[in-house]
């Protein structure tokens, strides 16, 4: 896993332009079309994401100031603030403050780096640790919204690059088990990786070498990305080799969020 916060705060800047000219051409019909993200709209998509930018400029100030971070109680506002907008303003408004958030990671320099830290959300974090957790949802989300005006879109490869090394956690929290046994190998390519999926009451995924004879899924690691974060619908799945492996039961077991 990459642990200098360098390549993720690029990746988090090239995320954000890939959005921001996606974006701002739309028009308000295309600002109230579905994303991806099926409860949401495009300009709610961008509306999370300006929230979102709001909270992370909290707790980058947070963490350098040594502070505490602010706790749930002080999303609930901003989440309501961001709720009420208009759909052009969630889209304009949006768009501002991820660029307001994406420079405040990029003008945090080499001392502060190294002295960001944070405890959230039971995690000890930081600043490598706060960029990621943001490119996890940026690029992811910035897909919802690509995928919406182009079938065949695909999350950004630096991001695929840099996020298919932390998988294994996302797959034990979000995962939904079924209770049924199952041990399988997962080899991914661009970039090649190599794991073991285990499921059962609960659902582990760790990297490994040699697993010769199990059932195995082969396919690009942009599409094991989008599996694990739910986001891997039959219509948006590029060609796969699944020896053994019941696609459809592991998108269940992966619902998304």
């Amino acid at each position: 896993m990459q642990t200098s916060p360098d390549p993720w705060i690029s990746a988090l800047r090239h995320s954000h332009d890939r959005l921001q000219a996606l974006v701002e051409p739309l028009g308000q019909d295309q600002l109230e079309q579905r994303s991806y993200a099926s409860e949401w709209s495009i300009a709610q998509v961008l509306s999370h994401l300006g929230s979102g930018a709001e909270i992370f400029s909290l707790f980058l100030d947070a963490g350098l100031a040594g502070q505490d971070p602010p706790g749930r109680e002080a999303f609930g506002p901003i989440w309501n603030t961001w709720n009420a907008k208009a759909p052009k303003a969630q889209a304009t408004d949006g768009l501002r403050a991820d660029e307001e958030t994406v420079e405040r990671f990029e003008s945090i320099d080499p001392d502060q780096k190294a002295r960001l830290r944070l405890r959230l959300f039971g995690m000890d974090m930081d600043t490598t640790g706060l960029a990621r957790m943001r490119v996890s949802e940026h690029a992811i989300h910035t897909w919802d919204v690509a995928v919406a005006l182009d079938p065949s879109a695909t999350v950004a490869p630096d991001a695929v690059g840099l996020l298919i090394d932390t998988v294994g956690q996302l797959a034990a929290r979000s995962a939904a088990p079924d209770g049924k046994e199952r041990r399988l190998r997962v080899t991914t390519t661009d970039p090649e990786r190599h794991f073991i999926l285990e499921t059962g009451d609960a659902v582990s995924l760790t990297e490994a070498e040699g697993s010769d004879g199990l059932p195995e899924l082969r396919l690009p690691a942009e599409a094991f990305v989008r599996l694990i974060y739910g986001r891997l619908g039959p219509r948006h799945t590029p060609p796969v080799e699944a020896d053994g492996v019941d696609l459809d039961e592991l998108r269940t077991l992966f619902p998304g969020f």
